[in-house]
C-alpha cells in the first residue's frame, strides 16, 4: 500500500470509529431523556377501581418528583401541597400547567429546575385527576 491509501485507510478507520461512538452515545442519550417522560398512553388511564396513589404511579409522577414524591433535580417536591392548592386548583393546574408559570412560584421553580416542563395531562379524566389531586393533597 502506498502512503496516501495508507492515510485514507486510517482516516476512513477513524471515521467509522467515531460514527460509532456517536450512535452509542446517542443511544444512551434518548434513554436518558425518556425517564422524565410519562410510559404509559394518557388515554388510556382512566379506571374507577384505580387509587389516586396508583395512578400517581402510572402517569409516571415518581420519575421527576422521585420515588417518594420528596423531589429530585428534574422536579420539586409533592409534600405539603395543600398549602398552595385546593383540590380543583390541582386538577386545573394537572390538565394546564402552562397557565399558571407567570406566577413568582414558579418563576422560581424554572430557575430551580432549568429545561424541565412539567407535561400536561388534560386528556386524562378529570374523575382520575381528583384522585391523584386528592392522594397529593394528603402528603
Amino acid at each position: 500500500m502506498t502512503k496516501p491509501q495508507i492515510w485514507v485507510a486510517a482516516f476512513l478507520v477513524l471515521f467509522i470509529l467515531l460514527f460509532l461512538l456517536q450512535r452509542a452515545t446517542k443511544q444512551e442519550e434518548l434513554q436518558d431523556s425518556k425517564i422524565g417522560m410519562n410510559t404509559v398512553p394518557q388515554s388510556n388511564i382512566s379506571s374507577e377501581n384505580i387509587s389516586g396513589k396508583d395512578l400517581v404511579a402510572r402517569v409516571g409522577c415518581y420519575n421527576c418528583h422521585g420515588s417518594n414524591l420528596t423531589g429530585t433535580v428534574k422536579g420539586p417536591s409533592l409534600i405539603g401541597v395543600k398549602e398552595f392548592w385546593t383540590r380543583d386548583q390541582l386538577i386545573n393546574y394537572l390538565r394546564n400547567p402552562n397557565s399558571f408559570m407567570s406566577s413568582d412560584r414558579f418563576k422560581d421553580y424554572k430557575e430551580k429546575y432549568p429545561n424541565v416542563m412539567m407535561p400536561s395531562y388534560n386528556n386524562i379524566d378529570v374523575k382520575d385527576l381528583g384522585k391523584i389531586a386528592e392522594y397529593l393533597l394528603t402528603l
